[in-house]
């Protein structure tokens, strides 16, 4: 092997190791159940009513060396809503609140994160979130539980997400709840595989 080939396969063997990862693109797994959409409300101020969406899809990318550029869009079922209460989840579905028959689906969509100092798979999602029709900037607070392979040969990444509405920003009154009941917490979890 000559030099002048040596030397050009070393120059091409560097410039490959130096070209950065390209962030990796995985579907969120809602067949397996390693995801949840739940959400927390208070009841009259006296206690929690707890319950979640059933039916939802999404996909996220993500690259471990370039978090910055780390993006999520998720899309709900609002008529999948279950609180464990027939009659509550048919009204909580209807026209005082989600109505699921005009607005079948919420989505959120993000627009950028922005890590902790101390920790890059912490930090602040922001995007957008569509909800009753209505469209405003909400910010999850977002924690990476952990990535790596599976037992069936495939790359996971899952990870964990919080984030506080408000309703009435969407249209939707939550007074007949009680004053305490304004704020709702939505709590996000789930394992992605790199496709």
């Amino acid at each position: 092997m000559t030099s002048l080939l040596r030397a050009g396969l070393a120059t091409a063997m560097m410039g490959a190791l130096a070209t950065p990862a390209l962030a990796a693109d995985y579907k969120i797994d809602t067949e397996g159940q390693h995801a949840f959409v739940q959400f927390k409300v208070q009841h009259l101020g006296y206690s929690w009513l707890l319950g979640q969406f059933n039916d939802f899809d999404g996909h996220f990318s993500f690259d471990p060396d370039n978090v910055k550029d780390a993006s999520v869009e998720v899309t709900v079922n609002t008529d999948s809503l279950d609180t464990n209460h027939a009659e509550r989840d048919k009204h909580l579905k209807g026209k005082d609140f989600l109505n699921a028959s005009e607005y079948p689906t919420a989505k959120f969509v993000s627009t950028g994160y922005t890590p902790d100092e101390d920790n890059k798979f912490e930090g602040e999602l922001k995007g957008n979130l569509t909800l009753h029709g209505v469209t405003k900037p909400v910010t999850f607070d977002v924690d990476r539980i952990g990535g790596g392979d599976d037992p069936w040969g495939g790359y996971r990444q899952g990870f964990e997400a919080e984030a506080t509405i408000q309703p009435n920003d969407f249209g939707i009154d939550m007074s007949s709840l009680g004053d305490a009941s304004k704020d709702v917490t939505l709590y996000v979890t789930f394992e992605g595989i790199r496709q």
